[in-house]
């Protein structure tokens, strides 16, 4: 691959629902282009962009995979993500890479869950969007079909520059608005032609709209327009750009990635309707003052960190943009955020798992690293001398939650050796452990994410894991006092063991702990025993009468006792009071506590009846409902952890994958006797 500079340099993320070719668009991409000499379907799992035996095994995208391809003098960045929800951090640090979207629709399924979700990561990212209907061969596909599906979801703003040429399984080429042109498919290329007259028509028309939406991006051409004047070619490519990159005009493309149809015409569309990459200006913080600054592409070197994966053989691989300055191999660059200086070796690109080579990697281009020691996603590499930092990845909370062991005992370590490095690679994953229950706990964004990094783990460290639901966080309390005695009482040859007491033991408010109350007087228990009292109440309290669990929220009040001059101890006293206590808890009315969560939902309006249904099927009080932006609503709700374990599952079959949530412990809460009654028999027979 020739080098490049950032005047000839696109940027462009493929996303879109799953199923929807995402992939195949990206291999047709590359064959048209040359990068490859022979065109795979996802289904053989021999794809230049799905390569890992996780998505090979599936059939669908996990990673975000750079694809470039020259094209007319241009390099295009193609990266090729995720359309699955669980995968949505793929997306969110490719979107911080590119400058421009390609969302990819079905011609036969139109817009999807994961096309809404793809469109609305984009707007967040102020980047342009293209579309690209996929699949018009396909039976059923209808262009004027989805035309208003998408104008019905995302406005009239969707702007068709290219009609199709044939129909269905006659679907041969497109018809371009602008060029006033026909392309008909020839092979792994197409042939310019005259718009045939049976299309001419709908042609003729579609142009004229496609006109009137792109002179209203400027006023004085707008006035020329409707005075009946002549706009010309070059002006009508000038307001198009603009009306694109300002977001007023989604431009909407056609063709067939299997049968490699309108494949060309994307690319040159993406060149000649966006901005080189090196005119986009970024925003970064200067560390020397603190204030944000708007740059450009002349400003002393600064890259962002977009995505970390490790190679077997190579080590880690870190996926860089550069948005000012270069990166060459074998110099040192900044990284601002940790405070450390990083060697470059070799620079280079990558073509699925394919590395091409690079001398430098130029402002406006991607590029890969290897072997950074200190550097992760989201991390800023720059000029020591003007240092830099760009915003943060947001990458969404993680949603899901297992507990994982090991399958082979001793691996504890491996196992967490293996998930620190995936952490690296996925910032989307949090393990923590859970000190009261012991477990390690694995979080990700779904069932399928936590599973194929039980996959990953097994193939790149060689270790191996089994998955469990993790256990609940049970407490219990008490609901009455009771005044009782201990005394323990045990004669043997020598000295004998002798310890009594009589104490008050009785309920406290929610979250107050435990309190001890010395109320002895005269003497009744010597004061060096008094904390052998204490301490044994405190051990029993580690273990409930009902299920095991830690009982909370409790006073213990030492009133009175005896002792024996020769025979009592501190061990005496301790059994004494956990005789008490024992005693205590039968008097007391013991109850099961449950943690409580306060659960924020955010789904379509259209679905927050199943939500809240599904709610209280899961025992969910709802707090309340509020509507947000565009007919989407926030339903909030507090439920007991134990209905909620599974949620991200179930959330997403009610809401087709739209719904979101977030979740945060709130309180304790008595558990239902019915329930209580079921846990603690299942804890009895355990």
């Amino acid at each position: 691959m020739q080098e490049y500079t950032g005047e000839k340099i696109r940027n462009v993320a493929i996303v879109g629902h799953g199923g929807s070719g995402t992939t195949s668009l990206t291999e047709a991409l590359l064959y048209r282009s040359g990068a490859i000499n022979r065109m795979c379907k996802v289904e053989d799992g021999q794809t230049t962009t799905d390569y890992e035996p996780e998505e090979i095994k599936r059939g669908v995208s996990v990673n975000a995979t750079l694809a470039p391809v020259e094209w007319n003098g241009t390099k295009i960045n193609f990266i090729d993500t995720p359309g699955f929800a669980d995968f949505v951090a793929e997306v969110k640090g490719a979107f911080r890479a590119v400058d421009s979207a390609l969302i990819v629709v079905c011609a036969t399924s139109g817009v999807q869950v994961g096309t809404e979700q793809c469109w609305k990561l984009a707007e967040e990212a102020g980047l342009p969007r293209f579309i690209f209907v996929n699949k018009m061969d396909r039976e059923n596909a209808n262009f004027d079909s989805i035309l208003g599906n998408l104008r019905g979801k995302f406005g009239k703003k969707v702007l068709p520059l290219q009609l199709p040429l044939g129909k269905e399984a006659d679907f041969n080429g497109v018809i371009d608005l602008y060029k006033m042109k026909a392309y008909k498919a020839n092979g792994n290329g197409n042939t310019e032609i005259e718009i045939p007259e049976e299309y001419r028509e709908a042609a003729e028309a579609a142009r004229e709209q496609m006109i009137e939406a792109a002179v209203e991006v400027d006023e004085e051409l707008m006035m020329m327009y409707l005075e009946g004047e002549e706009i010309s070619q070059e002006d009508i490519m000038k307001c198009l750009i603009k009306g694109i990159r300002q977001a007023q005009i989604f431009p909407m493309l056609c063709g067939s990635a299997y049968k490699n149809i309108g494949i060309g015409r994307v690319m040159d569309l993406l060149i000649d309707y966006t901005y080189p990459a090196i005119l986009n200006d970024f925003v970064v913080t200067n560390k020397t003052t603190g204030e944000e600054e708007v740059r450009d592409a002349g400003a002393p070197m600064a890259a962002l960190v977009f995505k970390t994966t490790s190679d077997p053989f190579v080590g880690r691989l870190s996926f860089v943009r550069v948005f000012s300055g270069e990166i060459r191999g074998d110099s040192t660059v900044w990284n601002s955020r940790r405070e450390q200086a990083e060697g470059i070796g070799k620079v280079f690109t990558m073509r699925g798992k394919t590395q091409i080579p690079m001398k430098r990697i130029v402002a406006g281009d991607i590029g890969v690293i290897a072997k950074l020691q200190y550097t992760a996603t989201g991390d800023t590499l720059c000029d020591k001398n003007n240092e830099v930092e760009f915003p943060v990845i947001e990458f969404p909370l993680p949603m899901y939650t297992r507990a994982i062991v090991p399958k082979k005992k001793g691996d504890e370590d491996k196992i967490m050796n293996a998930l620190n490095r995936l952490m690296d690679e996925d910032p989307t994953i949090i393990v923590t452990k859970n000190t009261v229950t012991k477990e390690t706990l694995i979080s990700g964004m779904g069932d399928q994410h936590i599973e194929i990094i039980l996959e990953r783990m097994k193939r790149k460290f060689g270790v191996e894991a089994l998955l469990k639901a993790p256990q609940i966080e049970y407490k219990e309390t008490i609901r009455a006092s009771a005044e009782v005695e201990g005394k323990h009482k045990k004669q043997s040859g020598g000295h004998g063991q002798y310890g009594h007491v009589k104490v008050m033991i009785e309920p406290m408010a929610p979250g107050s702990g435990y309190e001890f109350v010395d109320k002895i007087f005269g003497g009744a228990v010597p004061r060096q025993y008094i904390p052998a009292v204490d301490k044994g109440m405190q051990e029993c309290l580690l273990e409930g009468p009902l299920s095991g669990a830690p009982v909370v929220d409790i006073r213990v009040t030492l009133l009175d006792g005896s002792y024996h001059p020769v025979d009592s101890s501190e061990m005496a006293f301790k059994m004494a009071a956990s005789i008490a206590f024992k005693k205590a808890m039968e008097k007391c009315k013991p109850v099961l506590l449950e943690p409580i969560y306060n659960l924020n939902v955010t789904c379509a309006d259209s679905m927050m009846g199943d939500v809240i249904g599904d709610l209280n099927t899961k025992r969910g009080r709802v707090l309340g409902m509020q509507s947000i932006e565009d007919g989407m609503s926030v339903v909030s709700a507090q439920v007991p952890y134990a209905e909620i374990a599974e949620y991200a599952v179930d959330l997403r079959a009610i809401t087709q994958g739209l719904g979101t949530f977030e979740m945060k412990f709130d309180h304790y809460e008595d558990v239902p006797a019915n329930i209580a009654k079921k846990i603690v028999e299942a804890k009895a027979a355990e």
